[in-house]
């Protein structure tokens, strides 16, 4: 496969932006070789620079449910962009994201619209702390919430697939207020209440796990941290930046029927622009600045682009049957390489919850971040060419979850199947 442009487009990049790109797993650095620079997508495609193709399963990382390029959604972005990009000013069309938002997602009473997920989450837990008046926080080992500083311990993906525990430039006293846990363990989260006593404000995590591959919680555990939490005056912060939207219209919230106190949004709700958004109980939400005391800001929150993006984008997922057939495409792509493992006896545990999904190179079964970690990544850096080099594009990462979208056909799933059985067979 000719990738002459895209080499080049990557060293001269590197001159320019660390590592030639703009979030670190893009670098391909832990699968080798280079960065694919992309030229367009159109549907569950993308075309690379030195014309190649591929049927994509990142989605931007999970946002294009709806597939690249949606003729509705490039219509109504296009037709608001001629009336102006930003204006500082309220508009009609951020209420109606946040109504639409509001309705779906069950913990949602009122929101507030900013820029991206770590906006979200960063936010949430200041109004959490201003609630409360509590200082410390905990989350779970290898839940990923962004790139603020006291989240950055043991973060999951991003982290993970560098190999590091925590970031660089993160002072200790910023994590000094920041309690881990493993993940699908609430005896540790009762112990870690029980040794901070009336100093934890808030309980975040991913309500599945999809940082660090897709790790679904076990049967009954989100209910349980719902009832610790109500019992301490705890905050329960799910962050729905991947999930919201994509595995039920609800959300993972919906989808297991656990209610929390706040919940973090993004990715989907932009329909592929840059967006994110925190609310919660009313009560709790009042404490917003101006009309309480817990500032927050943005110059281009809600911004027409971003938030017509989203308006089209769940307008669509609110269709009859939209996450039936979701689940039908996933399940039959998941089965196909599940099928394709067996065949070869390639040990593999198969991970899904509704349209995201992922394949671990293990023997062990995956419930936490440390059965995740025993997955071969070297055995992965194979896979990864082996569907590369066949047209199929994932995630350049053993821990990054995989995305199907509305528009990936029947055609492409058998295609994607064939060609992850044709690499198998090489592993």
């Amino acid at each position: 496969m000719e990738s002459s442009k895209s080499l080049a487009a990557w060293q001269k990049s590197q001159q320019l932006i660390p590592g030639g790109v703009n979030s670190p797993v893009r670098n391909f650095s832990k699968v080798g070789g280079h960065p694919r620079f992309i030229e367009r997508g159109e549907g569950s495609k993308i075309y690379d620079i030195d014309g190649n193709e591929y049927i994509d399963y990142v989605a931007s990382w999970g946002p294009l449910v709806l597939g690249h390029a949606h003729p509705s959604v490039i219509e109504a972005i296009s037709a608001v962009a001629a009336n102006g990009t930003s204006f500082g000013a309220p508009t009609t069309r951020e209420t109606e994201l946040a109504e639409i938002i509001v309705n779906a997602v069950p913990s949602i009473e009122q929101v507030r619209l900013v820029n991206s997920g770590t906006e979200a989450t960063m936010s949430a837990i200041r109004v959490a702390r201003g609630y409360t008046g509590r200082d410390k926080i905990l989350k779970i080992d290898s839940c990923y919430h962004g790139h603020v500083d006291y989240l950055l311990a043991k973060a999951g993906s991003g982290v993970a697939t560098f190999g590091l525990s925590d970031s660089g430039g993160v002072p200790e006293d910023f994590a000094r207020n920041t309690l881990t846990v493993p993940f699908n363990n609430p005896d540790a989260v009762r112990e870690a209440i029980e040794a901070n006593p009336d100093e934890i404000a808030c309980l975040i995590l991913e309500p599945i796990m999809g940082n660090m591959g897709i790790i679904p919680p076990r049967e009954g555990y989100l209910n349980q941290l719902r009832e610790i939490t109500e019992e301490h005056g705890i905050v329960l912060i799910f962050d729905e930046v991947i999930t919201g939207f994509r595995v039920a219209y609800g959300g993972a919230q919906s989808y297991y029927n656990v209610t929390p106190d706040m919940t973090c949004l993004g990715k989907i709700i932009g329909g592929g622009l840059p967006v994110g958004a925190y609310g919660g109980k009313r009560d709790i939400m009042r404490c917003v600045a101006p009309e309480g005391d817990v500032y927050q800001a943005g110059t281009l929150s809600g911004n027409p682009l971003a938030v017509t993006a989203g308006i089209t984008t769940l307008k669509k997922l609110a269709e009859p049957a939209v996450y039936e057939q979701l689940e039908n495409r996933a399940a039959a792509l998941a089965e196909g390489l599940a099928a394709a493992t067996q065949k070869h006896s390639i040990d593999a545990w198969h991970s899904r919850v509704g349209s995201m999904l992922m394949l671990y190179f293990t023997s062990e079964t995956v419930t936490d971040a440390d059965g995740a970690r025993t997955a071969d990544t070297e055995r992965f850096q194979r896979y990864f060419w082996g569907l590369l080099e066949r047209g199929i594009y994932v995630a350049p990462s053993q821990f990054e979850a995989g995305f199907v979208s509305l528009v990936h056909s029947e055609e492409d799933i058998n295609n994607t199947v064939e060609a992850a059985t044709q690499t198998l067979a090489n592993l």
